[in-house]
């Protein structure tokens, strides 16, 4: 399922997969990996800094993230270029859900500007029969 945010300069697209091989639903594990792309629409190269996440589950618990970059960098990504990155969270329901930010900065002018990560859903096969 691809979720997407369109903002004046960044196009942000989300792919969730579930990861059967790592969850044990048994044991109120549920792991989703998602794909992030970062489309760069402006003239000037921008650069990601940081980033913030809401990570909901479907028994109410919320959990905030924050941190550097994505997977230990600060991409800088070019006019009309794209940066691509997977990573995974790790729930104790079938269903959640997750939100966020990336705080970003022309490198050029050095004007920083922040992007919403579209809210995107986080399913366990289980639920969708």
């Amino acid at each position: 399922m691809e979720t997407r945010c369109n903002h004046p300069l960044v196009i942000i697209s989300v792919d969730t997969f579930y990861q059967e091989k790592y969850s044990a639903p048994v044991e109120g594990k549920y792991v989703h990996a998602y794909r992030i792309t970062i489309e760069n629409k402006s003239e000037f190269p921008i650069r990601l800094l940081k980033r913030s996440w809401k990570i909901m589950e479907g028994n109410g618990l919320v959990k905030k993230v924050k941190g550097e970059g994505v997977l230990g960098q600060q991409p800088i990504i070019k006019p009309s270029g794209t940066f691509q990155y997977i990573s995974w969270s790790s729930m104790q329901n079938n269903f959640g859900k997750m939100e966020g930010v990336y705080y970003m900065v022309n490198t050029l002018t050095e004007e920083h500007f922040s992007v919403k990560i579209p809210l995107f859903l986080l399913i366990a096969p289980d639920l969708l029969n």
